[in-house]
């Protein structure tokens, strides 16, 4: 039965010594292993205007990756685990369990972006590359990976959903009586399939050079906003908004500053 399917999936593909496998890390190797490709298929295709090594590349993604990684981390516990940190900070942070590997947990979408801003910034100072150009290559072709990661939450059996009579609702290990969204799975569809299916077509379009980073902050801030709905997320903002919403309408409002400034920009220069 589909409503039943979160429980029967095994989060652990396979357990080696003392490393877990899980679905979890499998969705995050292939959304780095979708974005490297697409990238490299666009600098295949000379879809870009500037001079970038495969060395360069290499940087750039490693420092983008460090970054995403610690804001994530951090992000969740400012924003989602401050609580849970004060009283096991060790074991809020630590990838291990029972002397087991198990990956890194609690880690936030928000942070991360935050996080591998700033880690793209600093390699491409370094590498001397305009990040906005950086960006125009790179975040078109981000929204399929990030499908991988909302699957990975998904066979994962974390951040379902609120409870639900919906026929396509579905029991989650961490509460097997009650229907609920398959939130994850709207999240993929929504802030991965359809928000490629935006950028993508219009990656090459020549008046929205140096824009792209800005375009998916405001469509990822309206999709997510509108999908944090069906989300269980606890409400924050006098009892009506998540804090993920909150933080999309900062996306949105940023996106929209920045849209604004490359148009002044441009009107100053004629």
């Amino acid at each position: 039965m589909w409503n039943d399917l979160p429980l029967k999936i095994e989060p652990i593909i396979f357990s080696f010594g003392w490393l877990d496998l899980r679905w979890y890390s499998l969705g995050y190797f292939l959304a780095v292993l979708t974005l490297w490709q697409l990238v490299n298929y666009r600098l295949k295709k000379k879809e870009v205007s500037f001079p970038i090594s495969q060395n360069q590349l290499k940087k750039i993604f490693l420092f983008s990756f460090l970054g995403m990684f610690l804001g994530a981390k951090i992000g969740y516990l400012l924003f989602y685990g401050w609580t849970e940190f004060l009283s096991s900070p060790w074991q809020s942070i630590s990838p291990f369990a029972q002397g087991k590997f198990i990956g890194f947990f609690g880690l936030s979408f928000h942070g991360g972006l935050v996080g591998g801003l700033l880690g793209g910034i600093l390699g491409a100072h370094q590498e001397k590359l305009s990040f906005f150009q950086l960006t125009d290559l790179i975040f078109p072709a981000l929204p399929l990976a990030y499908f991988w990661g909302r699957l990975g939450n998904f066979f994962n059996g974390e951040l379902f959903g609120r409870i639900t009579q919906q026929p396509w609702g579905m029991f989650f290990p961490a509460d097997p009586n009650h229907l609920r969204h398959p939130s994850q799975l709207y999240e993929a569809c929504g802030e991965g399939l359809l928000l490629f299916l935006i950028l993508w077509p219009i990656r090459n379009q020549p008046t929205l050079q140096k824009k792209f980073l800005f375009l998916y902050l405001i469509f990822y801030g309206l999709i997510r906003f509108f999908l944090e709905f069906f989300r269980q997320a606890p409400l924050f903002f006098f009892n009506s908004l998540t804090i993920g919403q909150i933080l999309c309408l900062i996306m949105i409002f940023v996106g929209w500053l920045g849209i604004y400034s490359k148009k002044l920009l441009v009107l100053n220069k004629t």
